[in-house]
């Protein structure tokens, strides 16, 4: 057992609200730059939708991750050794600016030098790219809200394999029920980015598992931005470098969490650390589609554990790294109640973000029908769950974001999001009481009354403190992040350096 540490995030989508203020906040901190103008490390995406860039998901298209050969056997979906080498100057599969979009400022000029007309001026559109005018037919939220449903939602990969029926329900886009889906890099345990750089420019910090791009080993083969299955790899055409989230590591050494995480309006992000087994890994990711999942988790190793706590001392992992990931939120719904999921583990990539799937549009559908039951005296013809196949965002929809299409897995997940609201629910009604029926709800959901206010708690009230358990990285920002002009912008812009003031 060779034990690692791994900095993770978690998502409830349930809470998620739409407002990318994550977005934005990514973006004026890190990738404001000549030549990351198109770059979104943190995106918002409406589901269902193609994403950014549009059809992401498609890896017949843009061949990321890892490709199934055998048992124990993978390989990297993009190429093998000798197409990396044919492929070294030419690299067939890289998204295009369409997939993206151009990005582009407004020629304001127009507003103050127009002369006298009848006509009001306008500040027309100008790409940064060419300087040239452009007509906007794109942006990374284009669809957002489901706008442009002819062309986006209906394409979305994840309709794929849908019941007839169900599929129907999806594309009747006037009352469907949307969600949103944010997005960062994964910082995986099985990078297909790092497998892929011929340069090895991309590498897994050993301490977090943060996934990072030296800039000087770096040669712009852009192999990484193929690689990578969620297109999370972007190529900065002005500098000529790969660059990518680094989850804002200079915040997290100095005891402050990303810039998208703590500017969260809906507080659906939570951050901790998770233990894994590095010794798995490989295993993990060469299993059948239907054992990925949990060969996934499997290799999340229990912080408490005697021997995994040995193991970790042995492999230099302190107590104050221990202590923080026994107190991790993110262990806590992935590991000690299963109600967190990956984003598309079939990639086999084991991607470190997961994603608690929503519930509301379940409850919009079937709400009247619970309210109208005496849940009390009727327990036994009590068919809650079952309506969970009537959601208007189908639990097959979401196994093929989530769980390579195992529905059980999300059926199971959103029985207990609804039993602990139900529960809390009679226990509102009834003074504090919890009746007996309402036990059993909690138990034919596989919980009991701690774990369901447990649940609640950290999803409804957490404290900042509770959100993001950030481990002690006893340092403060280095000289080498100063050398790096990513880190060193997001040092200045939190204030721990003072950037030279410069003339006009």
């Amino acid at each position: 057992m060779r034990v690692r540490a791994q900095m993770s995030m978690m998502f409830h989508l349930d809470k998620c609200i739409g407002c990318h203020t994550c977005s934005v906040a990514c973006k004026n901190l890190w990738t404001d730059r000549d030549g990351a103008e198109y770059m979104w490390w943190n995106n918002v995406e409406t589901r269902p939708g193609t994403g950014y860039p549009t059809g992401w998901e498609d890896q017949d298209h843009y061949k990321g991750g890892w490709k199934f050969i055998e048992e124990g056997k993978i390989t990297l979906r993009l190429q093998n050794k000798p197409e990396a080498l044919a492929n070294l100057f030419f690299n067939p599969v890289l998204p295009q600016l369409e997939d993206y979009y151009d990005p582009y400022t407004h020629k304001y000029s127009n507003l103050f030098d127009a002369p006298a007309s009848d006509e009001q001026p306008t500040a027309i559109p100008i790409s940064l790219i060419t300087g040239e005018p452009i007509g906007i037919s794109s942006s990374p939220n284009w669809d957002d809200d489901l706008g442009g449903s002819e062309l986006y939602a209906r394409n979305d990969l994840s309709l794929d394999g849908l019941d007839p029926g169900v599929r129907e329900q999806m594309e009747e886009i006037e009352r469907v029920v949307f969600n949103y889906l944010p997005r960062i890099c994964n910082h995986c345990l099985n990078p297909a980015c790092v497998g892929a750089c011929p340069s090895k420019a991309i590498y897994k910090r050993a301490e977090d598992g943060i996934v990072l791009v030296n800039e000087d080993k770096c040669r712009a083969w852009r192999m990484c931005v193929s690689a990578c299955p969620y297109k999370k790899v972007y190529y900065n055409w002005s500098t000529g470098k790969s660059e990518k989230c680094i989850l804002c590591f200079p915040r997290m050494e100095v005891g402050e969490s990303p810039a998208c995480a703590h500017s969260c309006v809906g507080r659906i992000r939570y951050m901790g650390v998770l233990l894994y087994d590095a010794d798995v890994i490989e295993s993990a990711a060469s299993v059948p589609d239907d054992q990925l999942l949990a060969a996934q988790l499997d290799a999340i190793l229990d912080p408490s554990d005697p021997a995994v706590i040995a193991a970790a001392r042995d492999a230099g992992i302190g107590e104050d790294w221990l202590d923080v990931a026994r107190r991790s939120p993110v262990y806590q719904f992935v590991k000690v109640w299963g109600i967190a999921l990956p984003l598309h583990p079939e990639f086999r990539t084991m991607a470190m973000m997961f994603y608690v799937p929503p519930l509301s549009p379940v409850v919009s559908t079937i709400e009247n029908k619970v309210v109208k039951l005496d849940i009390s005296n009727k327990l036994e013809d009590f068919e809650l769950f079952d309506h969970l196949d009537k959601a208007r965002l189908p639990v097959q929809y979401l196994a093929n974001l989530f769980s390579v299409g195992n529905e059980a897995v999300i059926r199971q997940i959103l029985r207990k999001m609804y039993a602990v609201r139900i529960y809390k629910r009679h226990q509102s009604l009834n003074g504090g009481v919890v009746d007996d029926a309402t036990r059993k709800l909690l138990a034919s959901a596989d919980l009991n009354e701690n774990e369901a206010e447990a649940i609640y708690k950290l999803t409804t009230v957490p404290t900042i403190d509770e959100r993001f358990v950030l481990p002690p990285y006893h340092r403060e920002v280095t000289i080498e992040q100063l050398n790096d002009p990513l880190a060193y912008k997001g040092a200045v812009g939190m204030g721990y350096i003072e950037e030279p003031r410069r003339g006009w």
